[in-house]
């Protein structure tokens, strides 16, 4: 297993009342006064936006720092990053072909349905990631007003079976379906029923956009509490911001000038990888359940330790190969290698808990 993911890392290249001011010299402009007060508000609103992307960032690493289950080995980063330094892995949004595009809006109403639904497949061992994106594709090949805000709003359980020709009950159906009623109902309430008009009001800033979701969309408000001590990951979110950035190639709706700030996105296959290539050491009870094929639960120390330390891990993996190949490296490519690889390797065995936020 080790060695078919090292092999791998060799040669993988695929959001009225007037006040009155006595006459000043320093308020000889019109408009001066409220300019002075839009640009206040404009900064404090900015820095609300990247507030939550570093509360991902530093509750992350605070789990690292007080784990007792999962540990951050920074040799094994080392390792990792001097094999793929020369050659950082390059993987193509949509290497596999799956995915609806057609450059516009409705390629944009895709992903945020996409991924309002990504997550949670394990518990049907037939059911992946690729189904969900080719049925989702299909559907709206056939018919290209299945996404409309008032139809994501009366979806039934068996109807999106169909909708996806999935032959049985889906894991965690009601969620979803709960889930696309919300996303409907928000999307008509607040953006005129599109989720572009959603892209369009983050005015290119992928953090702004991960927190106009959140705030919009409480589906989306991944989080948990961990030793007393909050603790943010908005997987899904963040990565409707990476889907529109891959599709688009960084262009149109996704044109992005702070991707960078986007994390590595915690879900229950990159923990895997991680650990494999030795960057992850799990204590001897953990690995026991995980070998075991056994259940843990949503918001346990364990579950928050796999999420949390592999964002660490990738930030400070990303760290280092900037610093050792002298460009930029963004979270969000990592992750999709290291994903790619983990979802290519079937005997690959990862944690499993229930939970709608991966």
């Amino acid at each position: 297993m080790v060695e078919d993911l090292k092999s791998t890392i060799r040669t993988e290249t695929n959001r009225s009342g007037k006040l009155r001011i006595k006459e000043n010299k320093w308020f000889t402009k019109p408009g001066l006064f409220k300019q002075q007060i839009d640009k206040k508000k404009k900064k404090k609103t900015v820095s609300a936006n990247a507030a939550a992307m570093e509360e991902v960032r530093q509750s992350s690493a605070w789990v690292a720092r007080n784990s007792s289950h999962v540990t951050v080995d920074s040799s094994g980063i080392e390792k990792v990053v001097e094999k793929i330094k020369e050659s950082i892995p390059k993987v193509e949004w949509d290497y596999e072909g799956i995915h609806y595009f057609d450059n516009g809006p409705l390629t944009v109403q895709y992903l945020f349905v996409l991924d309002t639904l990504n997550f949670c497949f394990w518990p049907d061992k037939d059911l992946n990631y690729d189904h969900l994106a080719k049925g989702l594709k299909e559907a709206l090949l056939n018919d290209n007003s299945a996404f409309d805000a008032d139809r994501l709003q009366k979806y039934t359980g068996p109807q999106l079976r169909e909708l996806l020709k999935w032959p049985r009950p889906l894991p965690l159906e009601e969620e979803r379906v709960r889930l696309l009623h919300e996303v409907g109902f928000e999307l008509e309430r607040s953006f005129e029923g599109m989720a572009s008009k959603l892209v369009e009001s983050c005015g290119k800033s992928a953090v702004k956009l991960v927190s106009l979701i959140t705030r919009h969309f409480p589906g989306f408000r991944d989080h948990s509490v961990y030793k007393g001590h909050q603790v943010f990951f908005y997987k899904r979110a963040q990565i409707f911001a990476s889907d529109l950035w891959g599709a688009f190639k960084g262009q149109g709706y996704g044109e992005f000038n702070d991707i960078s700030s986007i994390t590595m996105f915690a879900d229950y296959i990159v923990p895997a990888v991680l650990q494999q290539l030795g960057v992850l050491k799990y204590s001897s009870t953990l690995a026991s359940i995980i070998e075991a094929s056994s259940e843990i639960g949503a918001g346990t120390e364990e579950e928050v330790e796999l999420r949390a330390c592999s964002i660490y891990a990738v930030e400070k993996m990303r760290e280092l190969l900037s610093i050792k190949s002298g460009k930029q490296v963004l979270s969000v490519e990592l992750d999709l290698w290291l994903w790619s690889v983990g979802v290519q390797c079937p005997s690959l065995q990862h944690h499993r808990t229930l939970s709608i936020y991966y």
